[in-house]
């Protein structure tokens, strides 16, 4: 039985003629457009990557600017 991926029920819901056509192997016209997406996709993907690490790197320095806070205001009550 062969495997069917969500993005595969996804393309025969949005246009069930090209589903067919690719799965009788026939090439899409829009190549171009189609590289264009996946290098759109791409891009967005690592923009999203490096904004989850900027957002990690600034709670970073956050909890390092708590610390030393509070080591300051300890040392000047005592």
């Amino acid at each position: 039985m062969p495997v069917i991926r969500a993005s595969e029920i996804g393309s025969y819901l949005y246009c069930r003629r090209a589903w067919w056509y690719r799965k009788q192997g026939f090439k899409s016209e829009n190549q171009a457009e189609l590289t264009a997406g996946t290098e759109l996709h791409h891009r967005h993907g690592r923009q999203v990557v490096a904004a989850g690490l900027t957002r990690a790197l600034a709670v970073i320095v956050l909890l390092a600017a708590l610390v030393m806070l509070a080591s300051y205001c300890t040392v000047q009550i005592l």
